[in-house]
């Protein structure tokens, strides 16, 4: 069982997110596990504003359920497969928010415009499911596709799925849920400047890098705010 403390932080991020707009009924947020880091911990499908402590559901390696025969949210392979590959990941979220469509189905790449969302200084590719299964319901619903989308992203920090959303990856819970809720505003900004006619003055990778690093230090602020507003 996870202990007390990545299962409160695991279910307020669920609910955080909602408050932000980034999850709504669908999307979910998963955190590796603290003492075996081939496990990962994840709700049992349900809407993430509705998710309590008692919903927390153990996955092994294959992102099979552990012990636990209620119903895993079917596109749980994205989780699987990316801790699989990026050993330096602990949290994950996958979204469908609006904002990042327009970028996921256009040739306009999504880039850092504000230092809150420094961290996409290392791109935000786009996940063409198409080429990993032609006939296919854009759904990660098998660990091959969660393999390639997990290969797709790379050492970036969020990739974009064509007709479908984002997930993004993070040190740590408060690290997801900031870069979550970042990448959503900065596809927001973007698509703002785009209208207004740009040409748009992105951040440099050495800029953001700096900005990464700098933030990283002051995460814990926002998330003892966002937490407050979601407790009971």
């Amino acid at each position: 069982m996870p202990n007390s403390e990545v299962r409160d932080d695991l279910v307020a991020a669920n609910r955080i997110l909602a408050m932000h707009g980034v999850l709504d009924a669908y999307g979910h947020v998963s955190v590796r596990h603290h003492r075996n880091a081939g496990h990962f911990l994840m709700s049992r499908s349900l809407a993430p504003e509705l998710v309590t402590a008692d919903d927390i559901m153990e996955h092994g390696p294959d992102s099979e359920p552990v012990g636990d025969d209620r119903k895993p949210y079917l596109e749980r392979f994205i989780h699987g497969e990316m801790y699989r590959q990026r050993p330096d990941v602990m949290a994950i979220v996958h979204s469908h928010a609006d904002s990042v469509i327009p970028f996921a189905i256009t040739k306009n790449a999504l880039r850092p415009v504000y230092h809150m969302a420094s961290f996409l200084w290392s791109g935000a590719p786009v996940y063409e499911i198409r080429k990993s299964q032609p006939e296919n319901d854009l759904l990660i619903r098998d660990a091959l596709l969660g393999h390639d989308l997990a290969k797709t992203l790379g050492e970036c920090t969020c990739v974009l799925m064509r007709g479908h959303g984002m997930t993004v990856v993070g040190a740590s819970i408060p690290e997801v849920v900031f870069r979550a809720i970042y990448t959503q505003a900065n596809a927001k900004l973007q698509t703002l400047a785009t209208q207004l006619g740009g040409p748009i003055e992105f951040l440099s990778d050495d800029e953001g890098q700096r900005a990464t690093e700098t933030n990283r230090s002051t995460i814990g602020r926002p998330w003892e705010v966002w937490k407050s507003k979601v407790k009971g």
